[in-house]
Parts: C-alpha cells; sequence; structure tokens
C-alpha cells in the first residue's frame, strides 16, 4: 500500500476518484497546461478520472508512485507530484504541477524535497532527474533549492502549441543529496 507523507505544511497522498472534479479545475486553467510538457489543453471531461486510475497499477507493478500534493490544515487539493521509475537502473524522473490558485507559495518545492528523500530512502533510488520547458524557469529554480544540479539542454526539443521550446535537465544522485 502506497504511504502517505507529511511535510510543515502539506500532506503527499494517493489520488482517489473524488479527487477527479478538483485535478480538473486546477490542470484546465491554460497557465498551468502552458508550462507543462504531458497536460493538454483543453483538458476533456474524464481525462483526470483516467489519470487517476493509472497510478494503483505504475505502484504496484514498481514503475510509478504518484501522490496528491494537499495542504495539510485544509486538506485542499494543490497539485501532483510522481515518479517515473526505471527499476532496472535505479532511477526515476520527478514531475510535478502546482494549481495556478497556489502558485509561488513553495509547495512544489515542499513536496518535491520530500519526495526526492522518500524516492532515495524508501525506493531505492540511486538517480533522480528531472525536466522542465525552457519557459518555465520557475521550476528550474525548484529543481535547484532541492538539490539537482543542472545537466543540460535538449535546443528546441518539444513542439508545445505550435512553438519548439527547450527542456532543461536536472539532477541528483543519492550521495549528493544526503551530503
Amino acid at each position: 500500500m502506497q504511504l502517505t507523507l507529511t511535510t510543515p505544511r502539506l500532506i503527499l497522498r494517493p489520488f482517489t476518484v473524488s479527487d477527479a472534479a478538483d485535478v480538473h479545475v486546477l490542470v484546465s486553467a491554460r497557465e498551468v497546461a502552458a508550462l507543462a510538457a504531458n497536460i493538454p489543453h483543453p483538458y476533456q471531461q474524464g481525462m483526470a478520472e483516467r489519470w487517476i486510475a493509472t497510478h494503483e497499477s505504475a505502484y504496484t507493478t514498481g514503475l510509478g508512485v504518484t501522490f496528491a500534493i494537499t495542504q495539510r490544515a485544509d486538506e485542499r487539493l494543490c497539485g501532483a507530484i510522481n515518479f517515473v521509475i526505471d527499476p532496472d537502473h535505479h532511477n526515476a524522473e520527478l514531475g510535478y504541477w502546482i494549481g495556478l490558485p497556489y502558485w509561488n507559495q513553495g509547495y512544489a518545492k515542499e513536496a518535491a524535497r520530500e519526495l526526492i528523500q522518500y524516492g532515495f530512502s524508501h525506493l531505492d533510488l540511486y538517480r533522480i532527474y528531472a525536466s522542465h520547458l525552457g519557459q518555465n524557469l520557475a521550476s528550474g529554480r525548484v529543481m535547484q533549492k532541492v538539490g539537482m544540479h543542472y545537466e543540460g539542454c535538449l535546443r528546441q526539443h518539444l513542439l508545445k502549441w505550435g512553438v519548439y521550446d527547450d527542456v532543461i535537465y536536472y539532477g541528483v544522485i543519492r550521495n549528493d543529496f544526503s551530503a
């Protein structure tokens, strides 16, 4: 069974189907979709339910883990954070999104730091990496603040809404994070 993680301000817990309506509202914001490589816009009805339905099998097969980011004070959903795990190489790709009403409050940093710690201590990961679109400088700052190091840029690698954008990579290995 997937654990629930806590930080001073957040609870990271498994998603439930009852979260689907809130997910839909948060990721339907054009601003959120614009900064994420894999969130479509418009976000169609039923997409949240289908996405949530994939979480359990990813977790039970060891290929991924996804958490709802909720506020500790009122349990309000404010985003999501996940790992896509490559068990053969003991690494995982970190991904996250935060709903527009919760931007600039440090939630992505707080959740990412907790998930990275969980990945190294409980999932036996050796390396964790993440990427962001070139236009999403805030996400790059989050990655830096949680101890990830710049690893490179894939220039104009992704076509998003008719415009090519860079994809910037960051990573951290267990020994560097523990230090």
